[in-house]
C-alpha cells in the first residue's frame, strides 16, 4: 500500500494494532467531541492564495527557541511508543533527528531520556515534563534532562486529574507487563495499589497553581514552555510569569471534553502575547495547508502527537520519517500555491473563516 497521506498511516494503525492499543491511542474524553473538533476546525479556515509571486524557491525553515529546523513541524508529547513499535521512542528520536526538526519527549516514554539521548545524539529535543505531588521525583528529572542537553522544558498544566477515556475503562487499559515507563525505574517500586498509566494512581499533583511556575524556575535553567494554555486570560499570566513559550493545547482532546478546537483558540492567544514570547500549537494537524492555516494564524511551530505513533505501527523509524517528510512536502506546496516564499511571508491575510 503506497502511504499518500497521513489518513493513510492512521488506517494501517487501525488496522494492525491490538484494540486495545488503538483505543488507547485514539481515545478522546467523554464523547470525543473536542478531539473530532480538533480536526474539523480546519475546515472552517479557508486559503486566500496569491499568484505570479514566483515560488521557483521556497524556504521552509524556521526557527523554535533561536534554532533552526527544517520546516515547522515537531513531534509532541505522547506516551509509550513502545506499544506501537519494538524500539519505540528511540525510533522516533532518530526519524526527528534526520529530519532535523524537535522532538518533545515525553515523561511518561517506554524509553529512558538516557535511551534517547544515546539513540540520536544530535537531535533536537525538549523534554515534557509533569509535576507530581512528590516534587523531588520531578526535580530529579530536570536534573537528568539538563545533563542530557535537553534544550527546553515543557511544562504540562493540563492534568490535574486524568480525562475520562471511556475506552480504556472498558479495555480496562494497563502497560505490558514487559513494558514500564522507563524514566520511572526504581522510583514507585515500593508502591502498592492500583496503577493509572504506568504509575501509581493519584501521583500528579493537583493542586498546581501559578506560583509553581516559579518553583520550577527555582530549580532549572533551561527555557520553560507551558503546555495546556487555551484562553488569552492565561496566555497573559504565562507572559507575566517569565516563560518562553506556550502550547495552545487540549492534550489531543483527551483531558475536558467539550473545550474549544486548539486552532480555534490561536488567534487570540497569539494577539494577547505580541511576540512577546513564542506561540505553538498541537491538535488536529493532518495536511500541509493544516501547518501553513496554523501559521498563518501566529503559531510559530506545530506538534503532531497520534500521527507519530501511527507512522511507528507502520514501519518504525522509518515510518515516523515518511510522516514527516510528507507533511514537509505538503507544507512546501501549500506555501507555493499560496504565493509564500518563505515562512516570513505567511500571515493572517493568507487566511479567512468560512461562512459555511
Amino acid at each position: 500500500m503506497a502511504m499518500v497521506c497521513l489518513n493513510d498511516f492512521e488506517q494501517y494503525a487501525r488496522l494492525h494494532l491490538p484494540k486495545a492499543t488503538w483505543d488507547y491511542y485514539a481515545a478522546g474524553a467523554d464523547d470525543g467531541c473536542t478531539r473530532d473538533d480538533n480536526l474539523q476546525a480546519y475546515r472552517r479556515i479557508r486559503l486566500r492564495p496569491r499568484m505570479l509571486r514566483d515560488v521557483s524557491v521556497c524556504d521552509t525553515r524556521t526557527t523554535v527557541l533561536g534554532t533552526e529546523i527544517s520546516f515547522p513541524v515537531g513531534i509532541a508529547p505522547t506516551a509509550f511508543h513502545c506499544l506501537a513499535w519494538h524500539e519505540g521512542e528511540l525510533a522516533t528520536a532518530r526519524a526527528t533527528e534526520s529530519l532535523n526538526t524537535c522532538y518533545i519527549t515525553s515523561t511518561s516514554s517506554t524509553c529512558s531520556v538516557e535511551e534517547i539521548c544515546a539513540a540520536a545524539p544530535h537531535g533536537y529535543r525538549w523534554f515534557q515534563l509533569y509535576v507530581y505531588r512528590h516534587r523531588g521525583i520531578s526535580e530529579q528529572l530536570v536534573r537528568r534532562v539538563e545533563a542530557l542537553g535537553y534544550k527546553a522544558l515543557v511544562f504540562t498544566v493540563d492534568v490535574p486529574y486524568t480525562g475520562k477515556r471511556r475506552d480504556d475503562i472498558r479495555n480496562r487499559f494497563k502497560l505490558p507487563a514487559h513494558l514500564k515507563v522507563k524514566n520511572f525505574e526504581g522510583t514507585f517500586q515500593d508502591t502498592t495499589g492500583p496503577e493509572e498509566y504506568g504509575v501509581p494512581a493519584n501521583t500528579m499533583d493537583p493542586s498546581l497553581s501559578w506560583k509553581d511556575v516559579h518553583w520550577l524556575q527555582s530549580v532549572t535553567c533551561l527555557p520553560i514552555i507551558i503546555k495546556g494554555i487555551l484562553t488569552k486570560e492565561d496566555a497573559e499570566l504565562a507572559v507575566e510569569h517569565g516563560v518562553q513559550g506556550l502550547i495552545v493545547s487540549n492534550h489531543g482532546g483527551r483531558q475536558l471534553d467539550g473545550g474549544p478546537a486548539t486552532i480555534d483558540c490561536l488567534s487570540e492567544i497569539v494577539d494577547t502575547v505580541k511576540g512577546r514570547i513564542e506561540v505553538y500549537m498541537d491538535g488536529g494537524v493532518r495536511t500541509g495547508t493544516d501547518v501553513l492555516k496554523a501559521l498563518a494564524l501566529g503559531a510559530k511551530c506545530v506538534f503532531i502527537g497520534r500521527p507519530a505513533v501511527w507512522g511507528l505501527a507502520y514501519k518504525g523509524e522509518q515510518g515516523v520519517r515518511e510522516v514527516l517528510q510528507i507533511l514537509h512536502q505538503e507544507f512546501h506546496l501549500a506555501m507555493a500555491l499560496s504565493g509564500c516564499r518563505n515562512v516570513a511571508e505567511i500571515n493572517r491575510n493568507l487566511v479567512q473563516f468560512s461562512k459555511l
